[in-house]
């Protein structure tokens, strides 16, 4: 059951170095511990995991104001986030080898320094997919180096994560995440999307369902079922619920219904990395385990939004503002056209089922379930609602309620979450029999 309290969030209580904006903190099997970061007391943080820097800063990179050096807008984050990670795991699993090895790891002999080749691979896999942050990323390489130490096994590390990075970076060099979308063509059927008010911005990643996936064969081996048909009942009732609890001036939406609209209404994914790295540094966890559980989270969730759009753009549903206005097309007595209706948030610029926050967050959870269980208590801060926690006590509480939050913003129905639920389960499922896990 998610809890939500007001706290007065200072500038040490923030988790990124970069101006970041997210927080965790997590309770365990032995009660209540504090995030590293945001400890009152002062207590010594665990050292470096590297796995766990390198993400934050990347968490920094696509968190911070746009700026020259953001990933172009072609080119969904989630990528960028399991390359990363599968680069500083295949550095350091080169090394130490907890898992099984990716293809064509590269080869390291005994004593070379893991913790070095992690740091030079996420150097090199964000200095080639942010190029306008070099400087920075350069200052932060060459404090990691300085702090381990440039003695031989280290730059012998360094050599490793170099080679590991470029094997990533390879492999994702024809992946057709930069093939250029053709123009998107409308169809004005009733029950087909069509550009949102109010900005009527063309629609995004429109073929990202045909990228290459990390683990998955294709991206739409879950494709799920077609949505209800528009005449059905079951249409109706999705369409009057999100009519209802996501109207901008709804009275059916309770105050906590409202916060969580609000509350989660930044980009998905970021949301999970931050909750993936404060467990795994509460939880202690090494370098190679979190090396490994980064990469399976990444990787689960980009082939997640990967099977989203695929998805998505076969059965181009439109989205509640689009069907509540035109309800009087959908040849179905169920309904009720409001052509005032207003969502809650703004509607984003792509087909409405499934949902992404459905999808991500229960992909999301159920990683992390499958690493630390599901009753893990954690407390969670958002850039889109200052000054605000909320505490759950399982990964699966979260992830409700991350899907739920669209339905109260107008932005999805129920079946739009329900399909992104199962979705993600699947790839999640799929990704994790591939894997080899290890003790904790």
């Amino acid at each position: 059951m998610r809890k939500s309290s007001i706290a007065v969030l200072g500038a040490a209580a923030l988790l990124l170095a970069g101006g970041a904006i997210y927080k965790t903190t997590v309770t365990g099997a032995d009660g209540p511990a504090v995030a590293p970061a945001a400890n009152p007391n002062g207590t010594p943080a665990p050292a470096m995991n590297a796995a766990i820097e390198w993400n934050q800063a990347l968490l920094a990179i696509v968190t911070a104001p746009p700026a020259p050096g953001a990933a172009p807008s072609t080119i969904h984050p989630t990528r960028n986030f399991a390359m990363l990670a599968l680069a500083i795991d295949t550095a350091v699993n080169s090394i130490d080898h907890t898992h099984q090895p990716e293809s064509g790891e590269p080869a390291a002999t005994p004593g070379v320094s893991a913790p070095a080749a992690a740091v030079a691979a996420g150097h090199d896999t964000l200095v080639a997919l942010y190029p306008d942050h070099r400087a920075d990323l350069d200052n932060r390489l060459a404090g990691d180096l300085a702090a381990i130490g440039n003695d031989d096994a280290a730059q012998q590390g360094a050599r490793v994560g170099h080679a590991a990075a470029q094997l990533i970076l390879d492999s994702r060099a024809h992946d057709g995440a930069d093939t250029p979308a053709p123009p998107y063509v409308t169809d004005s059927a009733p029950g087909h999307y069509h550009s949102t008010p109010p900005a009527s911005a063309p629609p995004v990643f429109t073929t990202w369902g045909s990228v290459m996936p990390f683990a998955l064969h294709r991206g739409d081996q879950f494709r799920p079922p077609a949505p209800p048909a528009l005449d059905s009942p079951a249409y109706a009732a999705a369409l009057n619920e999100v009519q209802q609890m996501g109207s901008k001036t709804s009275t059916s939406r309770t105050a906590a219904e409202s916060e969580d609209a609000i509350f989660w209404a930044a980009p998905i994914q970021n949301y999970w990395n931050t909750i993936a790295d404060q467990v795994a540094a509460e939880h202690h966890t090494d370098l190679d385990a979190t090396a490994y559980l980064l990469a399976q989270l990444d990787t689960t969730l980009a082939d997640a939004t990967i099977a989203l759009y695929d998805a998505k753009y076969t059965y181009q549903l439109w989205r509640p503002i689009t069907a509540i206005r035109e309800a009087d097309r959908d040849q179905n007595d169920g309904t009720t056209a409001d052509n005032s209706w207003e969502p809650l948030a703004t509607t984003p610029a792509d087909p409405s089922y499934p949902g992404a926050h459905s999808d991500l967050s229960y992909a999301a959870a159920t990683v992390l379930a499958n690493k630390y269980g599901d009753s893990t208590q954690f407390t969670l801060t958002s850039p889109t609602l200052t000054g605000v926690q909320h505490t759950f006590g399982t990964f699966s509480d979260a992830a409700a309620e991350a899907g739920l939050s669209r339905i109260y913003a107008g932005v999805h129905t129920r079946p739009d979450h329900e399909a992104g639920r199962d979705l993600g389960i699947q790839v999640a499922d799929y990704v994790l029999g591939l894997s080899h896990n290890y003790g904790p």
